[in-house]
């Protein structure tokens, strides 16, 4: 059995995730308003993979018999200074999305509830690719810095990456 304060956090990790996928879109949209459409598609592979998130945890406190309650989803911002910014802004969400994670399992644990701990696993592998993802695009658009011609190149990598496919 699943205890009220393990659904209660699952509910607010759907939240989470939704809120996820709703920055995500944001940036896709500033992407798309200043013509980088290769990192606009990047975003949004990740808005996809965050409502799977979302969809598994839903799923999940549904297999476990746990009333599901959605919330309202939190306005994301909408401007960023260039790509440096939007892509560094992605790598402290996920960084904080980790951190969420992390005090899931913890609860899991407190809570003995062995089900919810080992389901966890795939969050706990999946933050760990998907903060490394983030940061190779922060620290390569570092390397980049004024560089047109490398934003350009790397536009045209991002724009080549495909939702369901390995090293998303």
């Amino acid at each position: 059995m699943i205890s009220e304060k393990m659904v209660k956090a699952l509910n607010e990790q759907v939240n989470a995730e939704l809120y996820s996928a709703y920055i995500y879109y944001a940036m896709q949209a500033y992407f798309h308003s200043v013509n980088l459409d290769g990192f606009a598609n990047w975003m949004n592979v990740q808005t996809k993979e965050e409502m799977t998130h979302a969809a598994k945890i839903f799923d999940f406190l549904n297999e476990r018999n746990a009333r599901i309650e959605l919330a309202a989803i939190e306005k994301p911002q909408k401007d960023w200074k260039n790509a440096l910014d939007v892509f560094e802004a992605a790598y402290k969400h996920e960084q904080y999305v980790t951190g969420r994670i992390n005090s899931l399992v913890e609860l899991a644990k407190a809570e003995k509830d062995y089900a919810t701990e080992s389901f966890l696993k795939w969050f706990i592998d999946e933050q760990v690719e998907e903060e490394a993802s983030a940061l190779k695009i922060v620290e390569m658009l570092k390397m980049a810095k004024d560089s047109t011609g490398a934003l350009l190149m790397l536009d045209r990598q991002l724009g080549k990456r495909k939702f369901g496919e390995e090293n998303d």
